[in-house]
């Protein structure tokens, strides 16, 4: 099943006096369990494209499906329940909650959604993670490798049915990129979701099932 579905997706902003056509028409799809990269130089359209899939922005034309249901056409009201319910974000700033700790940042899911405290899929994501030890700590308190786990442990939390990841290990050591993969690639695989992730570490593509490159606003499958 589709879990993703890009349909005749395009994109244009202004710069200066001209429209530019920052994404062209683009068809794209991801099933589910099936972990994707794209990979392309900056300014190509990899993060407008990430970002449309997941709602942040309208397309100027065309339509996504999250779970083959609408999802770019829909309401705003209706766009955002969608996304919070299905969708998970990792991005490349961990946008973390100054004034609670590691653990509260995961609780804070629940509050949202109103449901109980996961204590045990908690733990197992900051032990993943290597944060267990940080879970009483303060974002001020933590590196930038240590903020960046702890949003990707809070992303993968609420168990959404498609991740996307923009540089999720643009702050990591390589060491800790390979273990984020890792657990990004084995989410995808025992619990059948679709990851999406941009990257521009082509060494971690080796752990992805399907890499495409995006250029000028074209996006082709790599061969």
């Amino acid at each position: 099943m589709k879990a993703i579905d890009v349909k005749d997706v395009n994109k244009s902003f202004k710069v200066g006096r001209e429209m530019r056509e920052i994404l062209k028409p683009t068809n794209f799809s991801v099933e589910e369990g099936e972990f994707v990269a794209i990979i392309g130089p900056s300014g190509s359209g990899k993060s407008t494209l990430l970002t449309i899939i997941g709602g942040l922005q309208q397309p100027d034309n065309g339509e996504v499906l999250i779970a083959d249901k609408p999802f770019s056409s829909q309401k705003e009201k209706d766009r955002a329940k969608l996304r919070f319910e299905e969708v998970g974000f990792i991005l490349q700033d961990s946008n973390l909650v100054p004034f609670l700790t590691v653990e509260k940042q995961l609780k804070l899911v629940n509050k949202v959604e109103k449901t109980r405290f996961d204590k045990e899929r908690s733990d197992e994501l900051l032990d993943d993670l290597d944060i267990m030890h940080l879970k009483d700590k303060y974002p001020s308190d933590l590196s930038g490798g240590e903020r960046q786990r702890v949003a990707i442990a809070r992303s993968l939390y609420h168990d959404p049915s498609v991740i996307l990841a923009d540089e999720p290990t643009a702050s990591l050591d390589t060491e800790r990129a390979f273990e984020v993969v890792d657990i990004l690639a084995r989410e995808t695989k025992e619990k059948n979701k679709a990851i999406i992730m941009v990257t521009h570490d082509t060494r971690l593509i080796d752990r992805c099932d399907t890499v495409y490159e995006m250029n000028d606003g074209v996006l082709s499958i790599r061969e």
